[in-house]
């Protein structure tokens, strides 16, 4: 999934055009809804035609897989003056948060190495007919190495201040 003016190059921000701002959103479907996930992503894709996006990210561990989505807002100088470029690119980031609220869609940093190849080979097989008949390509999730998930720590709390003593 990938629209015009944003390729590859520009989603990692090595384009031709270094002042245009990107903002990554992932996605965090649950193992078995990956699917409905991206197809839910591309109808959305299609009422937001004049979006340039790109999936830019792709991840799992043992309980969901991470979709990152890459969307163009525009020249840096258009977005800080609110240009109609930007302001459709903020629709539909908007749109992706209200209609896809189910796959926990958070704001998120530029995916690493390894999260945009995974992307690019899930790209490349979807254009290149390697794909199942319900469209995604099973192997590029499978050939996924499972990030471990790190384990949750308790901060302990913190002792009472002066002020904040009340007296029994």
């Amino acid at each position: 999934m990938q629209r015009s003016a944003l390729n590859a190059q520009a989603a990692t921000g090595q384009g031709d055009e270094p002042e245009s701002v990107v903002v990554h959103v992932q996605l965090r479907p649950r193992r078995g809804a990956t699917r409905k996930c991206l197809a839910a992503l591309a109808a959305l894709a299609a009422e937001h035609d004049e979006v340039s996006f790109a999936v830019t990210g792709l991840s799992k561990d043992d309980r969901v897989v991470r979709v990152t989505v890459g969307v163009d807002l525009g020249p840096r100088a258009g977005v800080a003056k609110f240009s109609p470029q930007a302001q459709t690119a903020y629709a539909f980031v908007s749109a992706i948060f209200a209609t896809l609220y189910d796959h926990m869609p958070v704001y998120t940093a530029e995916p690493s190495g390894a999260e945009r190849a995974a992307a690019a080979l899930l790209l490349e097989q979807a254009t290149g007919g390697a794909v199942r008949p319900d469209g995604l390509a099973a192997d590029v999730l499978e050939a996924l190495p499972v990030s471990p998930t790190p384990a949750p720590t308790v901060p302990s709390p913190r002792p009472a201040g002066p002020g904040e003593k009340v007296p029994a």
